[in-house]
């Protein structure tokens, strides 16, 4: 009796799905080194350029400006508020979300994806309607002596609203797949809410929110159309980096604002090498079917704790 052929002797030979011809993965690699040069090298490399037409003297100049360093202050203040907010906001709502089911789950992940879906220029609008002059409560505001509008108060809330989804959706779905089986765990053990949080949970999601904050400062720090509404473009008082970059271009004054726009830039470059190296550590600690690295430390926070 004749023995049966193997498997693959009897059937056809399957081309894997990543076996083009090589001129066929050359002009795509090409493609794509096109559209990166024209969206983002050539704009980038135009900056720097601009900025540095007339000196390194005059950028500095540029930078050292008043009115340019009070925008650069700003950014930062409203930015070192707004991120730490959202950080805040980020881990209690993935949390709530990612361990817990409750009603109204679906309508908060909904205010969540909000900002995504609603225009700057809108959000800022509203905040113009609720709190201005005018608006709902701009009368008792302003009876009680306080100034949200054009004032840093403003900027805040402004940037908090189209920024904060970016921690929590950066959480939401690496808690739901990591489950539960640790918290438990360490519950089991003895330990309390807070070594279960700091020894567990935290180590476990430090480099996605690690990653959710860089989006969130670059994005707090570049934002232009919500501020742009409530910040009423007061030179050296609410003028933020890109509300500076603005006022310089439509007068004319070419080299100050690329030169603040290469401080944005260089924030663009350091955001995308930071991502790049939080993906290769995140890589780097995590095997195929296998557990992280940390997990027989985290299985027993009391022991960690100690």
């Amino acid at each position: 009796m004749a023995l049966p052929h193997p498997p693959s002797a009897s059937r056809p030979h399957l081309q894997v799905a990543t076996e083009e011809p090589a001129w066929v993965r050359a002009l795509l690699i090409a493609a794509a080194l096109l559209v990166l040069s024209a969206l983002l090298i050539v704009p980038l490399v135009s900056v720097f350029h601009e900025a540095l037409k007339k000196g390194f003297d005059t950028y500095l100049t540029s930078l050292t400006d008043p009115d340019a360093l009070a925008a650069i202050k700003l950014t930062l203040i409203v930015a070192a508020i707004s991120v730490p907010a959202n950080v805040v906001f980020g881990l209690t709502a993935s949390w709530a979300i990612a361990r817990f089911d409750f009603r109204g789950k679906s309508f908060l992940i909904t205010l969540i994806d909000l900002p995504f879906s609603v225009s700057p220029v809108i959000s800022g609008l509203i905040y113009v309607l609720l709190f201005g002059a005018q608006g709902w409560l701009g009368p008792w505001l302003a009876a009680h002596d306080i100034k949200l509008l054009f004032a840093v108060p403003g900027l805040v809330l402004a940037t908090t609203f189209v920024t904060f989804p970016f921690v929590a959706r950066e959480l939401i779905p690496l808690m739901q797949a990591q489950g539960t089986e640790e918290e438990e765990a360490a519950i089991m053990l003895g330990a309390g809410g807070w070594q279960t949080f700091w020894h567990v949970t935290l180590p476990n999601i430090r480099w996605g929110l690690l990653y959710g904050v860089i989006l969130c400062n670059a994005r707090a720090m570049g934002e232009f159309g919500a501020v742009s509404v409530v910040s009423g473009h007061i030179r050296g008082l609410t003028n933020t980096l890109p509300l500076h970059v603005e006022i310089l271009y439509n007068e004319y004054n070419f080299v100050a604002a690329f030169a603040a726009a290469s401080i944005l830039a260089m924030l663009g470059l350091v955001t995308l090498v930071a991502k790049t190296l939080i993906e290769w550590r995140v890589k780097g600690e995590t095997r195929s079917d296998e557990t992280p690295i940390e997990q027989p430390l985290a299985l027993n926070p009391v022991a960690a704790a100690q």
